[in-house]
């Protein structure tokens, strides 16, 4: 369980480490530009904060960090050891973008492709990391890596003045257990997924995190087989609603943030974008709504 005081403290541990990323305000809608963080995605903040807590308890193990991913949180956690000198292995499926994959690699990990979804690299990555004692990097379900991505959320909350509402795309669910516990009692938070990725709406509907299924468009960044426990928990405490949309409303929404705002993001990321296009949710009069572009690893050349 994490509480706006650990994203607080979260925002002092990660410091200059991350980029301030700015919004861009249409109207009585902002959008929060995470795309330009540092390694293309909001997942550095929680990587960061994991990785210094890490620091400050007693240091990194000799095996330096190990994490599985479908890309983003891989290169997060990359980045972060590559900035504190340690060592960085990252376990992927076999269909991980090639954009990511190379990216990867480019910062220095070590990159190993297993199975055809995270749940198969997350299983080889948990086994390598008992066999040498490296240090865990979780993609979402670690207390100081959800409340390392609520920062975005405090930051959100001064550079727009405060916001009724914000839509945040879910896959395991650390970025929605963030920004909820950053937010509670001031802000709504809107989780969306498409309909081939709905983890969290099937924690909802069965009343605790259960396997669903995973694929579509955006299953490289939210192909996550059950929401985490710890954002799960978050999100029925802070009341977190949920919708669905469909893979057409996400590539129509991904190739709408290009040709309206000249913003390259992957589909994972347009499917918040999706949901106010779509009605899947339909703001009141006056209310205030963010929407939370989380990445940009992706192949851009389907957009021209």
């Amino acid at each position: 369980m994490i509480s706006r005081g650990d994203v607080e403290t979260a925002r002092t541990r990660i410091g200059s480490r991350v980029l301030r990323t700015p919004v861009l305000r249409l109207d009585r809608l902002w959008l929060k530009l995470e795309q330009l963080q540092h390694t293309g995605s909001f997942k550095t903040r929680g990587a960061f904060n994991q990785v210094l807590a890490a620091v400050e308890a007693g240091g990194l193990p000799e095996a330096g960090v190990i994490a599985a991913s479908g890309g983003n949180a891989g290169l997060a956690f990359a980045y972060a050891a590559r900035e504190l000198g340690a060592r960085a292995e990252v376990f992927v499926p076999e269909t991980a973008p090639a954009v990511k994959v190379a990216r990867l690699r480019a910062l220095g990990a070590s990159v190993h492709q297993v199975g055809c979804e995270y749940a198969e690299a997350y299983e080889a990555a948990t086994k390598r990391v008992a066999d040498t004692g490296a240090l865990f990097g979780h993609p979402y379900d670690q207390p100081e890596v959800c409340a390392g991505q609520g920062t975005l959320a405090l930051e959100l909350e001064e550079q727009a003045g405060g916001v009724d509402t914000v839509l945040v795309a879910v896959g395991g669910g650390g970025l929605m257990a963030g920004i909820a516990a950053a937010l509670e009692g001031r802000s709504h938070v809107v989780a969306v997924e498409p309909e081939g990725c709905p983890t969290f709406h099937a924690a909802l509907a069965a009343g605790r995190p259960v396997d669903a299924p995973v694929g579509g468009v955006a299953a490289d960044s939210l192909g996550a087989r059950r929401v985490g426990e710890i954002p799960y928990a978050v999100a029925r405490r802070t009341g977190v609603e949920s919708v669905l949309v469909s893979d057409a409303d996400v590539i129509a929404a991904r190739q709408a943030l290009w040709q309206d705002h000249h913003l390259v993001v992957e589909h994972g990321t347009a499917a918040a974008y999706a949901a106010l296009l779509t009605g899947a949710y339909t703001p009141s009069e006056g209310e205030r709504v963010a929407v939370i572009c989380c990445g940009a690893n992706t192949d851009p050349t389907d957009l021209a």
